[in-house]
Parts: structure tokens; C-alpha cells; sequence
């Protein structure tokens, strides 16, 4: 498996001061660097090496998330009025409450 496709982000810490590089299939991991470039080779590093050495202590290697095939759907739990106000919402638009949800979860 290619470390490469892995997600990857880089972001500034005002706290310490640096550049922190992140990877979202490895929550546990940062690389702390005084430049965005160095943060996402440090970050890129230790994940190369955490996905090495996970097979000898028995655990699995994430998939990368760019491969993962989503379905498209989830299930939310929401309080009952909240679902009747969305309900209504949408009938007052003239559209499915599926088509309201997802117009709301893209803004």
C-alpha cells in the first residue's frame, strides 16, 4: 500500500508556533516544523513508518480514504421536532426531506 494516498493537511499551530502536519487516516500522528513543506515530509515520514510497523504488532493498516467506496447513504438521529420542523420545512418547498437534509448538509 502506498503511503501516498493517504489524506494528508497541514495547518498553523498559534500555540506553538509552527506548522503542524496531519493525517486523517492516522489521528494519533503530527509532525510539528517550522515550514508547511517540512510538516507534510515529517507527517509523510512517520506514516510510512507507523504502516510499516503495524503488521508486526498485529494490527491493520487503514485503507486510505480516497479509496474507500461510500454508499451515499447514513443514518442521523435527530429529536422529534426537529425531524417534524425539517418535514415541514421541505413540503413547503415541494421537496423530499432527503433532498432538504442534503441541500443542508452541502451548505
Amino acid at each position: 500500500m502506498s503511503v501516498d494516498h493517504y489524506t494528508y493537511r497541514v495547518t498553523w499551530s498559534p500555540e506553538d508556533g509552527v506548522h503542524v502536519g496531519l493525517c486523517a487516516e492516522f489521528p494519533s500522528l503530527s509532525w510539528l516544523a517550522s515550514t508547511p513543506e517540512a510538516a507534510l515530509k515529517g507527517i509523510r515520514q512517520v506514516v510510512a513508518e507507523a504502516v510499516a510497523d503495524l503488521p508486526a504488532s498485529g494490527e491493520d493498516i487503514p485503507a486510505p480514504l480516497a479509496e474507500k467506496h461510500d454508499s451515499g447513504e447514513f443514518r442521523v438521529r435527530i429529536p422529534p421536532e426537529v425531524h417534524r420542523a425539517l418535514a415541514l420545512q421541505a413540503a413547503e418547498q415541494h421537496v423530499s426531506l432527503n433532498r432538504l437534509a442534503s441541500a443542508k448538509l452541502a451548505a
